[in-house]
């Protein structure tokens, strides 16, 4: 309680008889009071349940982030179904969501996570990546084959995923990519925030 406010009190009590103007003004600060305290403990309790989430999130903060490059030499491909590309030179797996041995990211957490892949070839065949989201398509990057050179093409993408979801980019059937040490085709991904 302020100062001013119990000398108002005080000041009040003191008199032998209390006007009805007093009294009035006695209830009004009784009431204020009442109010101001209610308003101080309800804050009291949203900062404390703002915290006890603070601290929650704290401890169950997920790093998840990996990129990877093809690592072959030369050709690979065209098959005659469709492949999943294992991306197993593995320049960084936070979290180690990513599975170097079958190239396939696998989701520890619900979130909005991010992809990215890219895909380079000599244009005499058709290039024709698709990135997968538990056995379903979500996008390609696409080239025709449009004489004998070489062509990169790249897509990316955002993805809500639940955990234990499964991505990962397939070569298509009668496709193919070409790498080397200049590492053209990669993979990458990361959560953006758990939801």
């Amino acid at each position: 309680m302020s100062c001013t406010i119990l000398y108002l009190l005080l000041l009040f009590f003191s008199c032998a008889r209390m006007s009805e103007v007093q009294t009035n003004v006695l209830t009004a600060i009784y009431s204020e009071l009442a109010e101001l305290k209610s308003t101080v403990s309800s804050l009291k309790n949203r900062l404390q349940v703002t915290e006890e989430q603070l601290q929650q999130l704290r401890k169950n903060e997920y790093k998840v982030a990996f990129g990877a490059t093809l690592g072959s030499n030369g050709d690979f491909g065209p098959f005659n179904t469709p492949v999943t590309l294992v991306y197993n030179n593995v320049y960084v797996n936070e979290g180690g969501a990513y599975n170097p041995s079958t190239g396939i990211f696998t989701a520890p957490v619900r979130g909005a996570y991010f992809f990215s892949f890219s895909g380079h070839n000599r244009s005499s065949k058709v290039l024709n990546l698709g990135l997968f989201k538990n056995e379903q398509q979500m996008v390609i990057a696409f080239n025709h084959p449009f004489g004998d050179r070489y062509e990169s093409t790249a897509n990316s993408i955002s993805l809500t995923l639940e955990r234990g979801d499964r991505v990962y980019v397939r070569l298509r059937e009668t496709s193919w990519v070409f790498d080397n040490y200049s590492h053209h085709n990669s993979f990458v991904g990361h959560l953006l925030f758990p939801l």
